[in-house]
């Protein structure tokens, strides 16, 4: 995952991200549920990743565009700040009981109809909360990242 943060080509950049989603779906199939598994791969493997892919190809970016930044006071500052906070939030994770933390996985568990149920029920709103997300921060990258025709060359 932090290659998706660290490479500088957005291109090599998408496909670390394809191979944390492909991760993220093993993760499903040890839990044993392969439908939760393999929609992960067809919708974010598959169709949002080739949505991200084709918005990187259309920015069309200029090998100088790609350059490194260089590093701030602004941004090792943050980087400081965040990493006591991470620290925080390992001890306060780490110092919940097993017992407490872990529930019995339901014998349905990543079937499509408990999937389905569930999903035009219970966690209806936030799924289309997070697809109008996902569409406004794609418009958001195409209205920065327009240039002029004069600008292309």
């Amino acid at each position: 995952m932090l290659l998706v943060i660290l490479l500088n080509n957005p291109v090599a950049s998408a496909l670390s991200l394809v191979m944390a989603l492909f991760s993220l779906s093993g993760l499903y199939i040890l839990l044993e549920a392969p439908f939760v598994a393999v929609l992960q791969v067809l919708v974010y493997a598959g169709a949002v990743m080739v949505l991200f892919v084709f918005v990187i190809m259309l920015l069309k970016l200029r090998p100088e565009d790609l350059q490194q930044d260089r590093v701030t006071i602004g941004k090792a500052g943050v980087v400081l700040l965040g990493v006591p906070f991470v620290g925080f939030l390992i001890h306060k994770f780490l110092s919940v009981p097993v017992e407490s933390s872990f529930k019995p996985v339901a014998a349905n568990f990543g079937s499509p109809k408990e999937v389905g149920t569930l999903m035009f029920t219970k966690y209806l709103i936030p799924f289309e909360v997070v697809s109008i997300l996902l569409l406004v921060a794609i418009i958001g990258v195409i209205v920065l990242a327009y240039r002029s025709p004069t600008d292309r060359d």
